[in-house]
């Protein structure tokens, strides 16, 4: 299993908005950046992700999972442009800031701690551990 981190910003698409598609899920559409576009394409179904709230919170809020793997936006007639699709699993116990992990010696070389601006990037199965335990959350 790989992990990942997705970034939305909570007034464009917040947790509760993806808990509430339940098993469903939603496609992560609206993704414009090519290394962004790249790490889903390496997504299998059953990876797991986290859930981080940019912009204002700056948090990993929750856990969600790859429920299909990557194919076209369904946002735009574009075929350089794919997405995979997401369900919620479980929310974290206490959101992980931003601040936290660059506190965290530990974290020093997540790719959220020296790119922040990536909205789709990959993690480490240390930092998935490490995230998980700040946040009081079970990585499995």
């Amino acid at each position: 299993m790989n992990y990942w981190l997705f970034k939305s910003e909570a007034e464009v698409w917040s947790w509760d908005q993806q808990v509430a598609k339940g098993d469903e899920g939603e496609e992560w559409d609206g993704v414009r950046n090519y290394q962004a576009r790249n790490n889903m394409r390496q997504m299998k179904i059953g990876d797991r992700g986290f859930f981080y709230h940019s912009r204002a919170e700056k948090e990993v809020v929750g856990i969600v999972e790859i429920i299909a793997e990557a194919h076209p936006d369904s946002t735009i007639d574009d075929t350089r442009w794919e997405c995979v699709d997401i369900k919620a699993i479980r929310p974290f116990q206490t959101p992980v800031s931003l601040a936290m992990c660059k506190q965290d010696e530990r974290l020093k070389e997540m790719v959220l701690v020296n790119n922040t601006r990536l909205s789709v990037q990959p993690v480490s199965e240390a930092e998935w551990k490490i995230v998980c335990d700040l946040g009081n959350t079970d990585p499995s």
